[in-house]
C-alpha cells in the first residue's frame, strides 16, 4: 500500500469509530459499499465526456464518492496491480486478460464498446482515402513520411495502433513518427496542428474542438475497441464500492444512459453498450 492509501486509511477508520456504520474506505478490504473509491480509467472516457455524466449518477446512486485518475490503460492496470486505485475502467483487452491471470482481478465484465478511427488533414498528403483498410493506410503514410503522432503511452489506443503497424510489417522510426505520450484529446490537437495522421477513438475525436481532421478509415472488427470494467483485488481495495461500481455500470439504466450519450449532441452514439442482462 502507497503513503496516499494509508493516510487515507487511517482517515477513514477513525472516521468509521466515530460515526456508526460509517466505513469501506480506501484502507482495509471492506465490503461496506461507503466511503472514497479511486477510479482509474482511460483518458478517452474522459475526454469525451463520459465521466461527467457517469460520476455523479453513481454518487447519487451510493454511497461512495468517486476520485478519478484518467491514464491510459497500461497505466490504469498498474495502478490497480500496485492498489492505487479500487476500480479499473479499461480498453486493452490483452492486457487486461494478463492483469486477471495474475491474479489482481476479482472480477471482469463488458461495460460498452465504440470504434477506433485513423484521421488525418483533410488535404490527405498520404492518400489514404479509399484504403480497405487500417494497416494499408498506415503503409502509404509511412512511404510518403507524411506526420504520424502517437501517443506512445502504453494505452489501449496506442496498443491497438502498434498492432496495426505490425500487421503492416512496418516498424514506425524516423522523424515523421512522433509520439506525444499525451492522452487522446492532446494527440488529436497535436495532430490537427502538425497536419498529421493519429489513430483515436470515435468518442474523443468527436468531442474534442477546433480539429482540422476528418475520418478516413473506419470500420471492421479489428478497429473494434471494447471497455471492462474490472475490480482490484489487493488487501488495499475498497470493494463495496468497487463491486457497486461494476455492478451500476453493467447495469440496465446505466446501459441506457451509456447508449443516449452523445446522440443529441453528435446525432450518434459515442459508445454502445456490452453488458449482459
Amino acid at each position: 500500500m502507497t503513503a496516499g492509501r494509508v493516510i487515507l486509511a487511517a482517515a477513514l477508520a477513525i472516521a468509521a469509530l466515530v460515526v456508526p456504520g460509517c466505513g469501506g474506505g480506501g484502507g482495509g478490504t471492506s465490503t461496506t459499499a461507503s466511503g472514497t473509491m479511486i477510479l482509474a480509467t482511460t483518458t478517452s472516457t474522459r475526454d469525451s465526456g463520459l465521466l461527467d455524466v457517469l460520476i455523479p449518477a453513481f454518487e447519487r446512486a451510493s454511497e461512495c464518492q468517486v476520485k478519478t485518475l484518467a491514464v491510459g490503460s497500461g497505466d490504469a492496470l498498474k495502478l490497480g496491480e500496485r492498489g492505487d486505485a479500487d476500480v479499473l475502467l479499461v480498453h486493452s483487452p490483452a492486457a487486461e486478460e494478463a492483469y486477471m491471470r495474475g491474479g489482481h482481478g476479482a472480477s471482469r465484465l463488458a461495460v460498452m464498446h465504440n470504434d477506433f478511427v485513423l484521421v488525418g488533414p483533410p488535404s490527405d498528403p498520404a492518400r489514404i482515402k479509399g484504403s480497405p483498410d487500417a494497416p494499408t493506410a498506415l503503409g502509404r503514410i509511412a512511404r510518403a513520411r507524411e506526420p504520424f503522432i502517437s501517443r506512445g503511452d502504453d494505452s489501449g489506443t496506442n496498443v491497438k495502433e502498434l498492432t496495426l503497424w505490425k500487421t503492416a510489417g512496418i516498424k514506425p522510426r524516423g522523424g515523421w513518427y512522433v509520439e506525444t505520450g499525451q492522452g487522446m484529446g492532446e494527440t488529436l490537437t497535436i495532430a490537427s496542428q502538425k497536419q498529421g495522421y493519429t489513430l483515436s477513438d470515435r468518442g474523443t475525436f468527436l468531442a474534442t474542438k477546433n480539429l482540422d481532421a476528418k475520418i478516413f478509415v473506419q470500420g471492421g472488427a479489428a478497429l473494434r475497441n471494447p471497455y471492462h470494467v474490472i475490480v482490484v483485488r489487493h488487501k488495499g481495495t475498497n470493494l463495496g464500492c468497487a463491486k457497486a461500481f461494476s455492478t451500476w455500470i453493467t447495469s440496465a439504466p446505466t446501459q441506457r444512459m451509456i447508449a443516449r450519450f452523445g446522440v443529441a449532441k453528435y446525432h450518434q452514439p459515442l459508445f454502445f453498450p456490452d453488458a449482459q442482462p
